[in-house]
């Protein structure tokens, strides 16, 4: 019987030591910012190769003529859907891994986490407002002052915290609910 008032005791611990987080500072921001962007140019790479086989193929069955254009990457240079098709892949890079695992690839490597106040995972709606409202990283200018959120966290209504290395330990994309299931 003690067994078990031990393990939802350790639920609780996790989820105070979330909340008990103090909140990052403009460097740790800024490392994990330049840390994401690498892997951001990384993935768009790769959804440019996908695009540009895409119109090779759509070019070889007559879909679509770039003959206007010196090659390939000129007519996906000169096209909005493209420019769409890149801005999604963003999108849904930041949106996934802040409600899902509340951490990018440079937030993990930061030790940083965004999360609600309560230290549960924001949801996709918080995603966006956090991207609409963050000038390209500039927001986080805001949070220059000791523990203070940046601009878009306060729109956003969430807040970046710097994890311990206990908490940061990496056992998959889950966030809070992984470390629920763990403890029972």
């Amino acid at each position: 019987m003690s067994t078990k008032k031990q393990k939802s005791t350790t639920i609780l611990t996790s989820q105070e030591q979330y909340q008990s987080c103090p909140r990052a500072n403009l460097l740790r921001r800024l490392g994990a910012y330049i840390y994401d962007l690498l892997a951001v140019i990384a993935l768009l790479m790769l959804a440019t190769v996908i695009a540009l086989v895409v119109v090779v193929i759509a070019e070889a069955l007559s879909i679509i003529d770039t003959s206007a254009y010196p090659d390939v990457a000129g007519y996906l240079s000169n096209s909005l859907i493209f420019a769409s098709y890149l801005a999604a892949v963003i999108i849904i890079f930041f949106a996934y891994f802040w409600s899902t695992a509340c951490q990018t690839l440079g937030m993990k490597a930061w030790r940083l986490r965004v999360q609600n106040s309560d230290g549960s995972n924001i949801t996709i709606t918080q995603s966006l407002i956090r991207m609409s409202t963050s000038a390209f990283g500039l927001g986080n200018l805001f949070s220059v002052f000791k523990d203070r959120n940046a601009f878009q966290d306060l729109w956003a209504e969430c807040e970046v915290i710097v994890l311990t290395k206990e908490l940061n330990n990496w056992k998959g994309f889950k966030g809070l609910s992984f470390l629920q299931q763990k403890d029972k």
